[in-house]
Order: structure tokens, then sequence, then C-alpha cells
């Protein structure tokens, strides 16, 4: 199989990413390592999902382990797949409940990035739904039909989403779509795109535009995400993937306890239904750090129904593992991956040339010995800062030819060690008065 090509665009990218410690959004097949399992794990729930089915899953890990990045692998292969993609980080502004906008706020994210194969730099809403309903007016032309039967035929299409909550005016939306690209009323397209985002904050300013009695709140996002997930597939997709990373956002920084539970409520929803099959066609990945789910106090194990739903499997260890649950732990990389993915990395800052390589594989060997002197296993174990020193280092040699590595990197080991907080020493000079206080 010849090298893939890396272009100059993906080459960017990816180094500037990796640079600033965040996971690019394309070229990622150039530079992934391992983790076959765990991608074979979620290929199989995009399977589940294309045949109408749910599926809802936690990618678990430490700070810099690689969750958004298979998060971000994943989203690149549904959209291969013919899966639209919505994609949001979780803040404590944008949450999944809240009674002061937050929750809308989160839904309108997910549709300002939606994905698609054609768009799959986010924005892909108008022209999904401008695509599905022109190739409905033409289909309904070719045959003979006029601008009622085409009118008709939207109504016929949508019908199956009247039985989902909401579904009545999220079809008569996409109806008001119709007669404004029909009538070439830019205002009454643009008034229906700014419904689907969630954009009407009062019931009376999407009456008066649209005609329709509701609005998408806070209340409602996880029901008009199934209703989404409907329309897409009713559009000729495979089904929606939702992918919501910084899920710890929920269990460390949000400080009232009420709101925690109430997301959590709000979550619990989500993995009843897709565990138990009353959603169709949608899937849900997060993204949370260790304590965000196993934290007793703070995190999903504190909620006792989600505790119970997300306890890994007795049976599994170390050697035997179970990639079925919900839970998706992630395994430290090896040291043998750790070089393979420098390895790449190199390539891709080569630009897929391997006689343009600026330092040659001892530098590797050099480095990644280096960092287990300074960090110890955890250069490994959560690599991101790893990551960005190299892309430092190939910077540093490629602007200046005449550096030498062996002294950049004799140099990190040397001053990069961990240093001590120059107030903390002091207070240690000058003696600690509960230094030695036991219990």
């Amino acid at each position: 199989m010849p090298p893939l090509k890396i272009t100059e665009r993906e080459k960017s990218a990816i180094l500037s990413s990796l640079a600033a410690g965040v996971v690019p959004r394309i070229g990622l097949q150039h530079i992934q390592v391992d983790r076959k399992e765990e991608v074979a794990a979620l290929l199989e729930d995009l399977g589940r999902i294309e045949s109408g089915a749910a599926s809802v899953r936690f990618i678990v890990g430490r700070f810099g382990t690689g969750k958004s990045f298979l998060l971000n692998v994943i989203r690149t292969v549904a959209l291969e797949r013919k899966f639209v993609v919505a994609q949001a980080d979780i803040t404590t502004q944008r949450r999944l409940h809240a009674s002061g906008g937050e929750a809308r706020s989160l839904y309108g994210e997910l549709m300002k990035n939606l994905c698609t194969r054609g768009r799959a730099d986010g924005g892909a809403l108008p022209s999904l739904v401008e695509r599905w309903v022109s190739g409905v007016a033409q289909e309904v032309t070719a045959a003979g039909g006029g601008e009622q039967d085409v009118t008709q035929r939207l109504h016929e299409l949508c019908k199956p989403l009247q039985d989902l909550v909401s579904g009545f005016d999220f079809a008569a939306v996409i109806s008001r779509y119709y007669e404004g690209y029909l009538q070439q009323n830019e205002p009454l397209q643009t008034a229906a795109l700014r419904w689907l985002r969630a954009e009407y904050s009062t019931k009376t300013e999407a009456r008066h535009d649209l005609g329709v009695r509701s609005i998408i709140d806070d209340a409602s996002i996880y029901d008009y995400l199934k209703l989404f997930a409907a329309f897409v597939r009713i559009a000729g997709y495979a089904g929606l993937l939702v992918c919501l990373d910084e899920l710890v956002v929920l269990s460390h920084r949000l400080n009232n306890k009420t709101a925690r539970n109430n997301n959590y409520e709000a979550i619990l929803r989500i993995v009843n239904d897709c565990l138990q099959g009353a959603v169709s066609g949608l899937g849900f990945l997060f993204a949370a750090t260790d304590e965000c789910v196993k934290d007793k106090r703070r995190g999903l194990f504190s909620y006792e129904a989600l505790a119970t739903r997300l306890a890994e499997n007795r049976f599994a260890s170390d050697e035997l593992v179970d990639l079925t649950g919900p839970v998706l732990n992630l395994r430290p990389l090896s040291p043998e991956d750790c070089y393979v993915l420098l390895h790449n990395i190199r390539h891709v800052h080569a630009g897929g040339d391997a006689e343009k390589y600026i330092v040659p594989d001892q530098a590797i060997e050099a480095y990644l010995k280096s960092c287990d002197q300074r960090m110890g296993s955890a250069y490994f174990q959560t690599p991101r800062e790893t990551i960005k020193d190299w892309v430092g280092l190939l910077n540093v040699v490629q602007a200046n030819p005449s550096a030498d590595w062996q002294a950049l990197i004799g140099e990190i080991s040397t001053s990069q060690v961990e240093s001590v907080d120059p107030s903390v020493a002091a207070a240690k000079d000058e003696g600690d008065d509960l230094a030695s206080f036991k219990l």
C-alpha cells in the first residue's frame, strides 16, 4: 500500500495544533498509532447506528491521554460513512441541563459545528436542509408534479417526525423553509434556520416569523436531538453522531450540587434511551477524565443510577478487557507506541519525504530517554507535553540549521526537570510549622 500523501494544509494543521497542545481536525490518519481495539469497538457502534439502533459511550482517560484525538478519529470515520456529526465542548455556559439558556447554547453550538462529508469543517445545517428540500423538489417535478405536489411530498416524508415530541412543529419549520426556497424569500429561510439552531428566545417571535407555537429551549434539547437524528435519516444519511468533550466541567466546575445532579439526570436519560432501544439512528460520545466518572463525591458515580449503569465488568482486568460496556477506558500508550508517534510527526514535519528528515532516528531515541528521565512513565501515559516539546524541537532545528539536536535534548534534560516554586522553597527554608504534624 503506497504511503498517504500529506497535503500542505494537513501538514500545517497538524503541526500547529500539536504545538499548541490541541487535536488537529484534519490529517489524523498520518499520526494515529495503536488504539485498534478502542477504534474497532466504536466502529461497531457506528454499525449499530446505521442499522437504526443507538449507542452511547464514555471515553475515559487522564488529561492528555488522547480522548479528544479519539473523538476526532471517529468523527472522521463517521463522516466517510455518511453520518452527520455534531461536536461541542461542554462549558459552564454550555451544558445539558440549565434554566438560564445554557442548555440551549449547547444545542446551538452543536448545530453551528454540524458536519457532513461535504462540509467537514462545520456549518453544514443550511446546506443539509437545502440539499434535501431541493432534492425532493427535483424528484417530484421530474415526475410531472407541481409545487403543491412537492409540499405534499415533504409532508409525507416528515410524517414520521410527528410521532416524536415537538415533531409537528419541526416538520412545519422544514415546510416553511421550502416555502422560502420556492419563493426565493431569504428572510423566511433564515428564520427557519434560526429556529433549527435554537436562536429564538421567545415563542411569540417564532410564531410571528414561522407560525409555530414552540421553540427549542433548555428543557427540550435532547428531544430535538432525537428529532434531528430522525430527520437526517429521512434526508438519506446514516444517522447523527453527537460528540461532547470536556465532561469534567460538569463534575468539577459546577459547584452547585443540584445543578450537577440535574445534568447527571439528563445524561441518565440519554444512557437509558440508548441502552434500552428507545431512540433510533443516534449516537453519543462523551469524553471524560477518570475523576469525572469515578469520583463518588462529585463525579458521575455520585449519582447512584449512573454508577450502576456505568459500572465496569467485575470479570474484566488488565489482561481480560471488555469493550462492550458504555465506559471505554483508554489504555496508556506503550513506549513503542510513543516512538512510532514521534516518528510519524517527524514524517509529517518533512512533508512525507523521508529524505527531508531534519533529525535522525537516534534523536527520537535520545528524546524519549530524556523524557523518561524527566517525567518517568508519565511521558507515555499522558503524551501531550511530550508531543508539544517534540514539535518544538523539530521547529527549532529547522529554523536553525546549525543547531545541534543532541545539545538541545541535553539542555532539556538538565534544565526542564520539574522545578520548585520559589515561594515554596522559601517557606521550606524558614521552616514549616506543620511539617512534623501527624495524626
